[in-house]
């Protein structure tokens, strides 16, 4: 007897706020979920970066992704939590609004990222998934990254 149904492809993912909007983040990267802790600044870095610090034991530095997209700056609120990323051999930071929950994202419901001329963040987009009346921003790591 085969199994005729066809399993859908799905990408489980971290959901976060940043002012209001949803953006999402693969899970196999997101290394953990931390409250906001003293950072350390550093001098002579892009304006985003806020600084370092030491999680157990790994000098980590942090980006706001509010100042990364040029979104106005709220004062930090109890909700407000550093996103714990891996990427390739670097591990990273990103202060968020919060961070809601861990979904399950079919990949045919993943669209290209709109076409907005001018949009500040355009070019962080990997693509948007529309669940039920949630529409999620997905995120190109690299590029959020690159300095």
């Amino acid at each position: 007897m085969t199994n005729t149904t066809t399993e859908v492809e799905s990408m489980k993912v971290i959901v976060f706020q940043l002012a209001d909007k949803e953006y999402a983040v693969p899970v196999a990267q997101v290394r953990g979920i931390e409250k906001l802790m003293h950072i350390t600044r550093v001098p002579k870095t892009p304006h985003y970066v806020k600084g370092v610090i030491n999680l157990r034991g790994v000098v980590t530095p942090i980006i706001d992704l509010r100042e990364r997209f040029s979104l106005p700056l709220p004062a930090d609120e109890e909700t407000t939590r550093i996103i714990i990323i891996q990427l390739e051999d670097m591990e990273v930071g990103f202060v968020v609004d919060s961070a809601n929950d861990v979904l399950d994202i079919a990949m045919d419901t993943i669209e290209p990222q709109p076409e907005v001329v001018g949009s500040y963040e355009e070019e962080f987009i990997s693509g948007v998934a529309k669940i039920e009346k949630r529409l999620l921003i997905l995120l190109h790591l690299e590029k959020v990254l690159i300095m």
